[in-house]
């Protein structure tokens, strides 16, 4: 383990020696409120407040997001956050890296946070060219966890716009699948979000979109049949 992180930390440290001048690009803001129900573990009923930040970059891209959730029959509260950069080596050599559908490769990163705990994963990534498609990424991890056994996980994102007369959708998520080990099984979890552009007809600049939340969780937290499926409904303002 010690043997890996360190020859993480030499690449990302080769991969930032680079010149490259650290211009953004692009950047997005949005604020969710959730409220489902079924939950597996925890309350029946369930809030969550979400804060999201993603953005582009002349070295890469960057996502962070905090969850901040509330049971409603206990009142009791928590929170989770992730951040996630990913440096581009065809951004930061300045060559085309591209091969059939994969348009780039980067160095991929996770930070997991919660109130007691805080996991690492560190990897490879993929961005892909799909045809309609926004974007559609697929990162391959290697985790250090604070509270379970080490493990590898594969994480898909992914978004597709579309419209419907002169509606506007959009379906995106993603899907995290996570090996087992001596103390945990494996994990899989997939939640995409189906939503509307509303601020559309209200003649708003940035999106506020309304929706659902599907969780398709399964051995949810590594707990063997910890499955859970639950549906919330979505608001989701873009600023």
């Amino acid at each position: 383990m010690m043997k890996s992180k360190v020859a993480a930390a030499l690449a990302l440290g080769t991969v930032l020696s680079t010149p490259v001048s650290a211009e953004m690009l692009w950047s997005d803001f949005s604020l969710s409120y959730l409220y489902g129900s079924h939950y597996e573990l925890g309350e029946d009923d369930r809030e969550y407040i979400t804060v999201e930040h993603a953005s582009g970059h002349s070295w890469g891209d960057n996502f962070l997001f905090v969850d901040r959730n509330m049971d409603k029959g206990n009142g009791n509260s928590g929170w989770y956050g992730e951040l996630s950069p990913r440096l581009s080596f065809g951004k930061i050599t300045g060559k085309d890296l591209s091969f059939g559908p994969v348009k780039d490769v980067l160095l991929a990163g996770t930070w997991e946070a919660g109130e007691d705990f805080d996991n690492i994963l560190y990897g490879i990534g993929f961005a892909f060219d799909v045809p309609g498609f926004r974007y559609f990424n697929v990162n391959f991890y290697k985790a250090d966890n604070d509270l379970i056994d080490d493990d590898e996980q594969m994480t898909v994102t992914w978004g597709y716009p579309f419209s419907v007369g002169n509606q506007d959708f959009l379906i995106d998520g993603f899907l995290d699948w996570s090996t087992s080990q001596d103390d945990h099984t494996w994990e899989r979890n997939f939640t995409p979000q189906i939503k509307w552009n509303a601020g559309k007809l209200m003649g708003m600049k940035t999106p506020l979109y309304v929706g659902m939340e599907y969780a398709h969780w399964t051995n949810k937290y590594g707990i063997k049949d910890a499955d859970e499926r639950s549906a919330s409904l979505l608001i989701k303002w873009h600023f």
